[in-house]
């Protein structure tokens, strides 16, 4: 079997040149979006962007052309766009098309070396130099948790770390992650008042030591923000737990100390529960003849799940590298699969026809259902005593508009309560979500539209995350919310890195190159400096099939992230270029 598929005026012309005959053979697929034949084939039938095609019959070797196009005004605008995971199903037979191949295909920006930065990412706040360099073998530590922990990486990343340059550490007043470093020709001074001020002290030195002799002097260094995040959606794409402990040191490396574990969406709800075992089962696997069909897979069934085990190890491992794991459980929207497994959760009579940007319609939980409170408190329950760090992410994100307004249950509960629209019961209810997890230990979290309706949104304490863009999230900020900052034109990684058509990646956002990361101000407004508690990126994963695929999309622009989560002073776009050439990945996430 034959096939390839190109993009021409907008349209994916795909086309199959069989070895025998094909009679009522069905081509399945997904893509960016939803997607429609224009030619060569009928729409069997679609779920969002999860597309069959039924075919006509083919003669063995008569090239026969399907010609697709996205619907609801969407473009391809790179190779992304092309129909991912493509299968023909044929008298029961499975026929694995050639996918189309992925990765970014970007050019590195040129820029010349400046011989005076130090060769670590973020840089220092202060760094005073002596002049002189040595050559060591490693650092001769005493016993120090920290320190072992940061060892242990370098050992991981096939890095030199301990030896015989005598290093001391000691306890001096200073503010948490920040720590003093005194590199001289007889020693080495670590001074620092935490866990985390240690073990940044003893990152420093194994990235200055990977780049060759030692420069002498003094490093006085504190990040700027106490959040600095890298969010990872194992939703759409499930990644072996290899690769997230490959992620965490990978962010260890350029101080960045929030993972940010997005596990449930529309897709599938990767963490195993004691409590809800069926649910759980019924979505470890997607594809041909699972609960849900093959969506955003790059095989005919993909998928997976994570035991508690697995969890507990992954927490253990980012805890060693100063990092806290935020999960995230996704209510009331982006809730597909959750409603199917649980059908009441939804209104019955609901008439409305609300459709997702995904293209779902009823992948929303009704909060007039009695049954979406038992599930979602027993996931909270569940998450909650799982994930040590106390905080929980709720999701409210991208509401369909309507929602409800079809469901008798629905307008009975708004009318009870005095709301008026959609968003003012998307508040009431992720306001009373936010309320049993704060009474369950959990500090809520909710991405910016939580902050909507007439009642003032989330409230509980809740962290905002700002995603469409800064101003919800200043806006949130003067509301009194503690904002983290993840603007998806700066931050958000599954972008393309460039316009150019054979690149890889979304651009319904942006196209964002390693410069694009830093050429914003997290705080524009300095009234709200003690608000904005943080900077993050994102990597959302509806068009990632294979694990080797994150690496060469974060890097290198989860080096701006690294930089504007920790440096004080933004970063010039030269520098940061300039850095960038020393620090790039390997398939398997480790540093060269």
């Amino acid at each position: 079997m034959q096939y390839d598929c190109r993009i021409e005026d907008k349209l994916l012309i795909c086309t199959l040149t069989p070895d025998r005959p094909l009679g009522g053979a069905t081509f399945c697929f997904s893509g960016m979006a939803p997607l429609e034949p224009v030619e060569g084939g009928r729409l069997n039938t679609a779920l969002g962007s999860y597309t069959e095609v039924d075919l006509p019959e083919i003669r063995a070797g008569h090239p026969h052309q399907v010609i697709l196009r996205y619907s609801d005004g969407y473009s391809p605008a790179n190779r992304a766009w092309m129909p991912l995971g493509p299968y023909l199903r044929h008298k029961g037979e499975i026929i694995v098309l050639p996918p189309t191949p992925e990765g970014p295909r970007y050019k590195k920006p040129q820029a010349k070396d400046i011989p005076d930065l130090l060769s670590i990412v973020p840089l220092p706040q202060s760094w005073k130099p002596s002049g002189q360099h040595i050559k060591v073998d490693g650092f001769d530590v005493v016993d120090d948790d920290a320190i072992a922990a940061v060892a242990a990486l370098a050992g991981r990343q096939s890095l030199r770390f301990l030896g015989s340059h005598p290093t001391t550490i000691t306890h001096e007043d200073l503010p948490e992650d920040a720590y003093r470093l005194i590199i001289a020709p007889d020693r080495i001074k670590i001074a620092a008042s935490s866990y985390g001020g240690r073990f940044y002290a003893g990152i420093t030195l194994l990235i200055l030591l990977r780049a060759g002799s030692l420069p002498c002097g003094e490093i006085y260094d504190a990040p700027r923000f106490a959040w600095r995040g890298q969010h990872l959606d194992t939703a759409r794409h499930f990644y072996e737990p290899t690769t997230i402990s490959a992620l965490l040191d990978l962010m260890a490396m350029f101080k960045l100390n929030r993972f940010h574990w997005h596990f449930a969406d529309d897709e599938a709800f990767r963490i195993e529960l004691a409590g809800l075992p069926d649910f759980t089962e019924a979505l470890e696997f997607r594809g041909e003849g699972q609960f849900l069909p093959a969506l955003f897979a790059g095989s005919p069934v993909q998928g997976g799940k994570y035991t508690q085990d697995t969890v507990r190890d992954l927490i253990s491992h980012a805890a060693s590298l100063n990092i806290e794991v935020l999960p995230e459980i996704e209510a009331p929207a982006h809730a597909l699969a959750l409603a199917r497994v649980f059908p009441d959760t939804r209104d019955p009579d609901d008439t409305g026809a609300e459709t997702s940007v995904q293209g779902y319609q009823a992948n929303v939980l009704n909060p007039a259902m009695p049954r979406t409170w038992e599930v979602l408190e027993a996931i909270v329950d569940e998450v909650c005593d799982l994930f040590p760090f106390g905080h929980l992410h709720l999701g409210c994100d991208e509401l369909p508009q309507e929602t409800w307004g079809g469901s008798p249950k629905a307008r009975a509960l708004m009318e009870e309560h005095g709301l008026e629209t959609t968003e003012d019961l998307q508040g009431w209810t992720i306001a009373k979500l936010a309320k049993y997890t704060a009474r369950k230990g959990c500090r809520p979290a909710a991405w910016e539209e939580a902050a909507q309706g007439s009642n003032g949104g989330i409230g509980n304490n809740a962290i905002l995350f700002s995603w469409t863009g800064q101003g919800p999230g200043l806006d949130a900020a003067r509301a009194g919310y503690d904002v983290v900052m993840t603007p998806a034109q700066h931050v958000y990684f599954d972008m393309a890195h460039s316009n150019d058509v054979d690149d890889w990646g979304a651009s319904w956002a942006a196209f964002i190159g390693l410069e694009d990361t830093v050429a914003w101000d997290p705080v524009p407004d300095p009234s709200l400096a003690n608000r904005i508690i943080g900077v993050q990126g994102a990597f959302w994963s509806e068009f990632t099939t294979h694990d080797a695929d994150l690496w060469p999309m974060l890097m290198p622009r989860m080096l701006g992230s690294a930089m504007m989560a920790w440096q004080v002073e933004k970063p010039e776009a030269e520098n940061l270029v300039a850095l960038s050439q020393r620090f790039s990945v390997n398939e398997n996430g480790r540093l060269l």
